[in-house]
């Protein structure tokens, strides 16, 4: 597409598009096409004018190739934009306040005074009905003050005061209405998942597939510890799901045939087969702005004392201005008073600090589900480790396969992938990597397989019982055996590695030996959280002591649990919770959830088990370990910015009051100042917590 340079600097760009004009969608378009260049920071598309605004940090003649080669359908076709995005929230937005700003010109210049004394009683009568209602409620809250600040200047026939009041009013709600929506938008983009392929079911053959390519009417198999990617009707089976993301239900809930599934819920129990009827994306962002909105998690400790606090105000405000009338006489002075109150800033500015600290976080690749987890972060002095995909990488590998009982080695990794592919967790992940290396190809030959919960995965084959896992499912709980004669064989297993057994018909078939490296920034990590005043670093393991104590003394926490299951790291974290101390708790699999649940703050990995993630309370990315580390500083950053806000709105409104009651500044100016004043801190509230400085040393 043509376009002309307007202005140029040192890595910046300012150019026009030569098209007759740019639809809300078209400038989305370009804007994420540009953000989707290498070496292009930020992006700022002016749909009016048709100019774009380009900060980049690459080649001038990179961004310059871009611009020449892009086209609105081509870009259109590379589905670069997200499914929802705030330009058409801000332009209505930026309507309502270009409107009410004309309106309110138009009137004092061309209206006559009985017109604009009209309008001023009937724009009134909503804030007085507002008071009045509030008062039959027993409320005393800022709806109360604003209709007696409005019938005040009535009732002494200061018509223009009161047209003045109920303007500020009126601009105070839209303002404050655009930040709290556009910071709700903000974070559910940054919430919206993207589930990549899921098993569709055609006829007797299951097959993994995109998302993408699935349709309304096509079936899917949903199996324990999976998130169900699309909404559907059950039509076979039987399984529990948790659907706390969608309807902030605690207990997972059962869903039989006939019964409705969501996209982004997560099976924690059983299997079914479920029927899509809604294509990929639909109706799921509107369900996470109604979560975010509706949910109590959102709210911090810091946030209901300030909103207690606003409401606790009101009668003081009310009671000076009685006592500022009395004492002076003047109503003038006396509206001073009743045209400045705390509620406003404090309830908006509070809220508007933590959706941003979590819209900030999802750019470091951490998703949080509310405030209060923010604030526990920032409390914690206890952070417990799962070690396999958390402190190791996400990514395992298999290092060798050791047959028992004269069987094959391909055929034996070849049944592991088979039964493993169905199940999330990195060493799974891992064995079905190697038999896909190795070009062995696993058609299922197997039957329903059943999936134990920290132990491992059950199934039949050819009429035998076939299982894998780890030492204590396979030769305690099941009563697995040796082959005779190869006791010393089994006694060599090499003891760097993490050993996967698996057993057909009750005897010891083949051992799968995982390379699980330690992750390169592991042991910088962890000491950077002592510094960041963490004062225990715990690591609980099911793996063997012996492993698990080689990884502590390596990464340097405090304490390590070995051989452990889920309900021991869940009674740790209990006992820490006990004697007083904030407990974060990291892991990625199915067996991690008691604990994750358990922890003031529970943390998982995003490539690790769903049920996992959606248990936790906080994700991560599993690309770097340093995320914790700018998480627990935005945390600290969050708690500081709302007690900054706090001691501000305090000192700022009480010296509009007293400066009002001087007789310094009129009524209309003492509100002119409040709003603004709750505008700008609601602004500056929407801010990033962390310098670039500070992001940067973090990582």
């Amino acid at each position: 597409m043509k376009c002309k340079i307007i202005h140029e600097s040192r890595g910046r760009l300012r150019v026009h598009l030569e098209c007759a004009r740019m639809s809300l969608d078209e400038a989305d378009v370009l804007e994420y096409y540009m953000r989707s260049v290498d070496g292009v920071d930020e992006v700022k598309v002016y749909d009016r004018t048709c100019d774009a605004v380009i900060c980049y940090r690459a080649e001038r003649a990179a961004v310059i190739n871009a611009l020449a080669a892009f086209s609105f359908p081509a870009a259109e076709a590379m589905q670069l934009v997200p499914e929802h995005t705030t330009r058409e929230l801000n332009r209505e937005f930026e309507d309502k306040l270009a409107m009410a700003v004309l309106r309110r010109t138009a009137s004092k210049l061309f209206l006559p005074v009985p017109v604009t004394t009209a309008i001023a009683i009937v724009r009134s009568l909503k804030y007085i009905h507002e008071g009045l209602k509030a008062l039959l409620h027993g409320r005393l809250s800022v709806a109360v003050l604003d209709a007696t600040a409005v019938s005040v200047s009535m009732l002494r026939g200061d018509f223009s005061t009161a047209s003045s009041v109920v303007f500020m009013l009126s601009l105070g709600e839209i303002l404050e209405e655009w930040t709290h929506k556009k910071s709700v938008a903000d974070l559910a983009g940054a919430m919206s998942i993207n589930i990549d392929k899921a098993w569709l079911r055609t006829g007797e053959t299951e097959t993994l597939v995109p998302v993408g390519d699935i349709r309304p009417g096509d079936e899917i198999v949903i199996r324990t510890g999976c998130m169900i990617p699309l909404d559907g009707k059950v039509i076979e089976g039987e399984a529990m799901v948790n659907q706390a993301s969608m309807t902030g239900e605690s207990m997972p809930v059962a869903k039989r045939p006939g019964s409705y599934v969501y996209a982004g819920t997560v099976a924690e129990e059983g299997e079914c087969v479920v029927c899509v009827e809604k294509a990929s994306g639909g109706g799921r962002y509107d369900r996470i702005v109604k979560m975010i909105e509706e949910s109590e998690k959102l709210k911090s400790t810091a946030e209901d004392k300030a909103s207690r606090l606003a409401d606790r105000l009101v009668p003081y405000t009310l009671g000076g201005t009685v006592l500022t009338y009395l004492v002076t006489r003047n109503v003038t002075k006396t509206l001073a008073v009743l045209m400045v109150d705390f509620s406003c800033a404090l309830k908006l500015s509070m809220p508007i600090a933590v959706l941003s600290a979590m819209r900030e976080s999802s750019g470091h690749n951490v998703s949080v589900k509310g405030g209060r987890f923010l604030e526990a972060v920032a409390a914690a002095n206890t952070i417990v480790f799962d070690k396999t995909g958390t402190l190791t990488y996400a990514t395992p590998t298999v290092a060798q396969v050791v047959p028992f009982g004269g069987r094959e080695e391909s055929e034996m990794l070849r049944l592991a992938a088979c039964l493993e592919e169905h199940y999330p967790h990195s060493i799974a992940n891992a064995v079905v990597e190697e038999a896909k290396r190795r070009g062995l190809s696993h058609e299922e030959y197997h039957s329903q397989v059943q999936y134990v919960v920290a132990h491992g995965i059950s199934s039949m084959v050819d009429g035998e019982k076939a299982i894998i896992g780890s030492a204590h499912f396979v030769f305690e709980d099941e009563g697995c055996r040796i082959p005779e004669g190869e006791e010393e064989k089994f006694g060599t297993l090499p003891a760097e590695y993490s050993h996967l057994y698996l057993c057909i018909a009750g005897e010891l078939a083949a051992v799968i030996c995982i390379h699980d490296p330690l992750r390169r920034e592991a042991k910088a990590a962890v000491r950077a959280l002592h510094d960041c005043g963490i004062d225990k670093v715990v690591m609980m393991t099911g793996d063997s002591r012996r492993t698990a104590e080689a990884v502590a003394a390596e990464v340097g926490v405090d304490e390590v649990f070995a051989e452990v299951l889920p309900e021991d790291k869940a009674a740790y974290i209990r006992s820490e919770k006990a004697a007083g101390r904030k407990v974060i708790m990291i892991g990625d699999g199915v067996n991690d959830s008691p604990a994750l649940s358990e922890a003031d703050a529970g943390i998982a990995i995003a490539t690790g088990a769903a049920i996992a993630r959606e248990i936790a309370d906080i994700t991560i990315s599993s690309e770097n370990l340093f995320e914790l580390v700018t998480l627990r500083r935005l945390s600290e950053a969050l708690m500081d910015r709302i007690h900054r806000n706090y001691r501000f709105i305090v000192s700022f409104n009480f010296s509009l009051i007293v400066l009002g009651v001087l007789g310094i500044l009129p009524p209309t100016t003492s509100a002119l100042l409040h709003n603004m004043s709750t505008l700008a801190i609601g602004l500056k509230s929407m801010t990033n917590l962390l310098p670039e400085s500070e992001q940067n040393s973090a990582n």
